[in-house]
């Protein structure tokens, strides 16, 4: 067989692995679904009322209820929280030693981290589309056509790409699993300070430009924009770039500090 056979072969093996583990341990599964349709429960149930009433006198636009602005927020955070729990995983397999054992085997060594990176996109695939169905049952309704839930899809999952490898760099660089389950929360919280909640031209000076410019904003405001019709502008180009910079970031950093461990 050739070596990318080889490879394939080795990631494949390394997948199945990873998914083993994700099935038996499925807590933080579960903690990345529950958390958004936790939010979503309180926003909509509890302060929905009010924080709609709140964007409509602020001229917010949104086509329904408050459910269908802060839907997109919410699936964004699922998205976050749902990368970000591989942190925690390569960590383990770091400080654990098996990554050890699995260099001094015939393997190819990028199936390692690749295998990582797959599992982490299929269970947070499976976890943002359990969050979409739980905002449906509470009352959101798109508007969008097959091409802009199409388009929606790709940017989530190249969102969901660029922030598995930035948490793949997280767990190698994270002395420990708790310090890796730590250190991704700023990254979680940011949607938090950006358009998820509440329109960032409601917010303080200096919060809201912080908002404006940080990487999730224009992204909410896409899968928004796609999903309900709300403008989009030049918010599109500007999240696929964030996504192209988060995740060559992320990877470079992953092979940088992948490197360093095994020479030490």
């Amino acid at each position: 067989m050739s070596t990318q056979t080889y490879a394939l072969t080795d990631t494949a093996t390394m997948l199945r692995r990873n998914l083993r583990h994700t099935l038996r341990y499925p807590s933080m599964t579960m903690g990345s679904v529950f958390g958004p349709v936790i939010m979503l429960l309180l926003f909509v149930g509890v302060l929905g009322k009010t924080l709609g009433a709140g964007i409509a006198a602020a001229g917010g636009h949104h086509l329904g209820g408050y459910i269908d602005y802060i839907a997109p927020g919410v699936i964004i955070t699922a998205v976050a929280s749902g990368s970000m729990a591989t942190a925690v995983a390569v960590c383990a397999d770091m400080t654990e030693g098996i990554v050890d054992r699995f260099r001094t085997m015939p393997i190819a060594r990028g199936s390692i981290l690749t295998g990582h990176v797959i599992n982490s996109m299929i269970t947070t695939v499976v976890s943002t589309a359990s969050v979409i169905a739980a905002a449906l049952v509470l009352g959101f309704r798109p508007t969008a056509h097959l091409a802009a839930w199409a388009a929606a899809a790709g940017l989530l999952l190249l969102l969901t790409f660029a922030l598995t490898w930035l948490a793949v760099a997280i767990g190698l660089v994270s002395g420990t699993p708790e310090a890796a389950s730590n250190s991704p929360l700023p990254i979680i919280f940011l949607p938090f300070i950006g358009s998820a909640f509440a329109p960032a031209g409601s917010m303080p000076p200096g919060v809201r430009q912080f908002a404006e410019y940080q990487p999730f904003t224009p992204v909410i405001e896409t899968i928004r924009g796609l999903l309900t019709g709300t403008p989009i502008g030049h918010n599109g180009i500007f999240a696929i770039g964030w996504c192209i910079v988060i995740g060559l970031g992320g990877y470079l950093w992953a092979r940088t500090g992948f490197n360093r461990n095994h020479v030490r």
